[in-house]
């Protein structure tokens, strides 16, 4: 059994009003990535059961998260294969953000400290975070497993006695709550980073410009920490949204280009041009 109360790091701050995303993927929690540099949400592309977006070589982006919720919920983040917030090979029994009822929060790079994250960018697969640190197998996907929270226990008081006349009436003391006992956290296989069909690595792997999640400039991302009990070890639902450039979305045949319509002759030009 993995740790049902975990200390998860990382309250995500600035609450924000629920509203229904356009390009977002995933029913529990809506994700969606952010292009920074140009401040538009990219757009989504379905392609044989997965979820694509197309990103610029360079610029920053982020992870929108909102939840669609009245309850709280955990959220684990997975870049390339790599936990945002500890920097592990990612699994779901691991930390992550806690959303409260219907938030919606940007995560904008890999956590450093509570007030410091380093920028996520799309940048060549050599360059990725995950491929410095000897991890590429999962380069190109991101993947948010969902936990909703353990219900809370309410500890009733015992009802105190009427004071008689005569008697002392003593202050009560509060009852104590009982210590839940801690096992220690077994990791489970990741969802979110589970490896690619071997069809589609190998195609993949012959496009060796393909991007990745780049390890930027530290930049001031404020949050805290908190605590947060599982009602499962197994999460509520799993997104994956996989990215690549443009140009190897059109080669891969997820993203259609577009056809210019010939002109069409006209038989009554308004008037008589000069010749050349």
């Amino acid at each position: 059994m993995q740790n049902r109360r975990t200390f998860i790091a990382l309250a995500a701050a600035a609450a924000g009003a629920f509203t229904a995303p356009a390009f977002a993927v995933g029913s529990l929690v809506d994700v969606e990535l952010v292009d920074r540099a140009r401040s538009e949400t990219l757009q989504t592309w379905s392609y044989r059961g997965a979820s694509w977006v197309a990103g610029r070589p360079g610029n920053r982006y982020a992870v929108r998260l909102t939840n669609r919720s009245g309850a709280r919920v955990l959220v684990v983040l997975s870049i390339d294969g790599v936990n945002a917030v500890s920097g592990e090979t990612a699994a779901t029994g691991q930390t992550g953000y806690v959303l409260a009822p219907y938030q919606a929060t940007e995560i904008t790079g890999w956590r450093k400290s509570l007030t410091e994250a380093a920028a996520f960018y799309f940048t060549a697969l050599p360059d990725s975070y995950a491929a410095r640190t000897d991890r590429p197998d999962n380069v190109g996907v991101i993947g948010v497993a969902v936990f909703t929270e353990k219900p809370r226990e309410v500890v009733r008081r015992p009802t105190q006695p009427p004071v008689l006349r005569g008697d002392v009436d003593q202050e009560s003391r509060p009852g104590r709550s009982m210590r839940e006992s801690e096992s220690s956290m077994r990791a489970a296989p990741s969802a979110a980073a589970a490896p690619e069909s071997k069809s589609a690595g190998m195609a993949r792997d012959e496009r060796l410009d393909r991007l990745g999640t780049g390890h930027g400039e530290r930049e001031y991302a404020p949050t805290t920490n908190t605590i947060f009990d599982r009602a499962s070890d197994r999460p509520n639902e799993v997104v994956r949204i996989r990215y690549d450039s443009h140009d190897n979305l059109v080669a891969l045949g997820v993203i259609r280009p577009r056809r210019t319509q010939p002109a069409m002759p006209d038989p009554f030009p308004s008037f008589v041009p000069d010749p050349r």
